[in-house]
């Protein structure tokens, strides 16, 4: 799912000393049974903790999305969105994060970016070629996918309704207040490193990360770049936008039409 109260973000950025990344974060511990065509996986990350994961595997996909999602919810959220993807021809690894669902752990920022890796190298260690995995995240989760970009060689980056960082959000919510957030999450300052094509979508009725907030992400990055806007739609319901999921698949297989079949 996408993210919850602002208020909640606020007063939890940077004050981890408080132990307040549990306000930042908002784990749902159940998880459906996954639906007809997706899979049960298991990752376990480089520090020990081990991972729920939903694979909706297409044979001879071209494209392979390591999905992180928003800081709300688990994986069992957007399962109609992932069977979406797969009917496309697009294969869809999608993670808990540490702490969310059946995922082991307590969640934080440096704790995301592991398991980010960790989806990563699971989807690399079962023969995806690097060069047909393209790091795809919602919210919260588009800033892990551009971390995870920067880390490992890639396809390319596609996010939605993402934030330049957790503090900018913060700003223009509650003004002078988001100096607590510090750099957290800092996709602005990560995304004019990438150098693979990015895709990013964003509604322009978006309520939680205002949409100037992307149009400043993507005004930041290189090119290669699309942006998609998606007129009248907000925060949490972007993906039932008309033809936001064909642009996220068309993206994918022009990015991965020449990548040879054979492992890399």
């Amino acid at each position: 799912m996408a993210c919850v109260a602002m208020s909640m973000l606020t007063l939890a950025a940077g004050c981890e000393f408080m132990g307040l990344d549990r306000l930042v974060f908002f784990p749902d511990p159940y998880v459906p049974e996954p639906p007809p065509g997706v899979e049960e996986r298991w990752i376990t990350t480089e520090d020990g903790v081990r991972l729920h994961a939903w694979f909706a595997g297409v044979p001879g996909a071209k494209a392979t999305f390591v999905w992180s999602h928003g800081n709300g919810g688990n994986i069992g959220g957007r399962g109609d969105v992932q069977l979406a993807l797969a009917a496309q021809g697009i294969s869809v690894l999608a993670y808990d994060y540490r702490g969310y669902g059946k995922s082991e752990g307590s969640p934080s920022e440096a704790g995301l970016y592991r398991d980010a890796e960790a989806a990563y190298d699971s989807a690399r260690a079962r023969g995806v070629p690097a060069e047909r995995i393209i790091c795809f995240g919602e919210s919260l989760g588009g800033a892990v996918s551009i971390y995870l970009a920067g880390r490992r060689p890639c396809a390319g980056v596609a996010v939605v309704s993402t934030f330049t960082s957790l503090g900018a959000v913060a700003r223009l919510h509650y003004g002078a207040i988001a100096v607590l957030a510090g750099n957290r999450f800092d996709s602005l300052g990560r995304v004019r490193d990438l150098s693979v094509p990015l895709f990013m979508a964003h509604g322009d009725q978006d309520e939680i990360v205002p949409f100037v907030l992307g149009e400043e992400l993507f005004a930041a990055a290189n090119e290669p770049k699309r942006f998609v806007s998606a007129p009248g739609f907000h925060h949490n319901d972007v993906f039932s936008a008309p033809g936001l999921i064909d642009a996220v698949a068309a993206f994918a297989r022009e990015i991965t039409a020449g990548v040879s079949d054979a492992p890399s």
